[in-house]
């Protein structure tokens, strides 16, 4: 059963991607977050009033949301910091780049937590891993290589810089994720429930103090049927992943690479719906960093 929800959060994952490039091509980032993000909260808010007054009746929905103290609200500020932080170099990257170079870059977060792990924890990689590692910054090159026939110069462009941070700060996020889970306790409809309201918070922050003031001089806002579907899709993927995990039975391994595969359906249907070039050569790059992020994985 576990596999069938992983392949669930997969699909719904991989439709998020689209919806995201949909949404903001040619369009105000911001307000796209701010919107989209509403919708995550119209479901979550919710749950969380419901918690209050039908305690039971949520308990045996598996949707009780448990209180939490002051140091898990910051805990839960920091996680949406992180999250919102991410999310806005990855939005304003998507809306200048080929979602066919963004989603393969953004599948290969593995990478940078096994670097991190070498790097603060001296840990090291057994031939597996840096063969996944070796394929991944080949795949790197190929789309450098690529990019430059479409006039993307990865050395030189912001918005490459932008994917690469929002991959860095995801893959630091996750780890925070695992931290409070396991580490801290907290439960994932706590996790995912707090960390979706002060989203909120922040992007209603975002939104009135750095676009609104300069709305008539910024990329004009569109509203589009992808925006409040982005706060949905994530939503309801993450929601999914979460209960392939409380299963005791689920293998993390297999699920992290079903989350990954999200990408070659976020790439074949934004592909051909965008009508970007190049697509069979990117399509074997991306297999390349697929298997890389494959060998890192189920060799960690």
């Amino acid at each position: 059963m576990w596999i069938w929800l992983g392949l669930v959060s997969m699909v719904f994952l991989g439709i998020y991607d689209v919806c995201k490039k949909h949404a903001v091509r040619e369009n105000a980032v911001l307000p796209v977050l701010f919107f989209s993000n509403l919708a995550s909260v119209a479901i979550a808010l919710p749950l969380l009033i419901g918690s209050a007054i039908f305690p039971d009746a949520m308990a045996s929905l598996n949707l009780f949301v448990e209180p939490i103290t002051a140091a898990g609200h910051c805990l839960m500020l920091l996680k949406a910091f992180s999250v919102s932080t991410s999310w806005i170099f990855a939005y304003f990257a998507m809306k200048h780049l080929p979602i066919s170079i963004v989603s393969p870059i953004r599948a290969s977060g593995p990478v940078w937590t096994l670097v991190g792990a070498i790097v603060l924890f001296h840990e090291s990689p057994s031939p597996l891993q840096w063969a996944g590692m070796a394929l991944i910054f080949a795949g790197y090159f190929a789309f450098s290589v690529i990019g430059r026939e479409e006039g993307i110069h990865f050395y030189r462009s912001k918005w490459i810089l932008y994917i690469f941070l929002a991959t860095l700060i995801g893959t630091c996020s996750t780890l925070f994720d695992k931290w409070l889970i396991q580490g801290q306790g907290y439960s994932p409809v706590q996790v995912q429930i707090w960390y979706t309201l002060y989203l909120g918070v922040l992007f209603t922050i975002y939104f009135f103090a750095l676009w609104w003031p300069q709305r008539k001089r910024s990329t004009p806002f569109v509203w589009r049927w992808s925006i409040p579907m982005i706060g949905l899709l994530i939503y309801i993927s993450d929601y999914v992943y979460f209960v392939a995990v409380s299963n005791p039975e689920a293998l993390i391994v297999i699920l992290s690479i079903l989350r990954r595969c999200s990408v070659v359906i976020s790439f074949l249907v934004g592909a051909f719906l965008f009508k970007e070039v190049n697509k069979r050569k990117k399509a074997w790059v991306l297999l390349g960093i697929l298997a890389g992020v494959a060998l890192i994985v189920l060799a960690g």
